[in-house]
């Protein structure tokens, strides 16, 4: 049921490039754009975009708030955990089963968002 998602940034364009690279790994490709979002979809399933907050106050990553991106197998998941890694985020917890049938890392991007990428199966 979740349509898009949008992770507040202060730096649209260190954002946008740090995106390009990590969701291209995914295959996916700029959706919309605006003066203040950019969001990226794989044709698919919900969008994840990055967004100045319309407040104009500064964003800020919020306590307990996580975005979750499913992928198709464990290899997708090493290698977007590491792509992550590789553009400047940081690990957040290393790649690895949690539970039987669930696969995930965890990491934060370049604005302190956290992000979780996981396969079941």
């Amino acid at each position: 049921m979740i349509g898009y998602v949008t992770l507040g940034t202060n730096d649209l364009d260190r954002a946008a490039a740090y995106y390009d690279a990590l969701l291209g790994t995914l295959g996916a490709e700029r959706g919309m754009q605006g003066p203040r979002f950019i969001s990226w979809t794989t044709g698919k399933g919900p969008s994840v975009g990055v967004i100045k907050p319309y407040d104009g106050q500064p964003a800020h990553p919020g306590n307990g708030m996580m975005t979750s991106l499913a992928v198709d197998s464990r290899a997708k998941v090493d290698a977007l955990h590491a792509k992550a890694l590789e553009l400047g985020g940081t690990d957040e917890g290393a790649v690895g089963e949690r539970f039987p049938g669930f696969y995930a890392a965890y990491f934060r991007d370049l604005d302190g968002n956290k992000l979780c990428v996981f396969h079941m199966g």
